[in-house]
């Protein structure tokens, strides 16, 4: 069952939407990104924030990498490959973060990057 589907089973009953997909996905994306930023910016002290800030945002990104994976994802092909791709980075960016080895930099700009995006998708429609 794809996450879709479980969404709409659970909340199902709750009524007419009152928000769309994508502004739905801005939202949370947007949530995940700046509890990223906002631990990234405490240093060293704020490590647990981020390491609970990157599980989020490697949770997200899982959602999405299953989502685009899907048969029944109606984005284009190359779109849905880009999407998966950019998981992927997620998840190895993310481990090397964790380990010291990296900046939560480059985890903020895919995040922002897709955010422009939906705006801008949401704004042409």
């Amino acid at each position: 069952m794809t996450p879709n589907a479980l969404a709409k089973r659970a909340y199902g009953q709750a009524g007419a939407p009152t928000k769309s997909t994508g502004k739905l996905e801005y939202d949370v994306i947007a949530r995940v990104t700046h509890k990223l930023k906002k631990a990234a910016m405490q240093g060293k002290r704020g490590f647990p924030l981020l390491a609970e800030a990157i599980h989020e945002n490697r949770s997200l990104w899982t959602l999405l990498a299953v989502d685009v994976a899907g048969t029944d994802n109606g984005l284009p092909e190359q779109l849905r490959a880009q999407i998966f791709y950019l998981a992927e980075f997620t998840d190895h960016h993310s481990t090397k973060v964790l380990a010291g080895d990296a900046n939560v930099r480059p985890l903020l700009e895919v995040n922002t990057a897709i955010l422009r995006g939906l705006r801008s998708g949401a704004a042409a429609a």
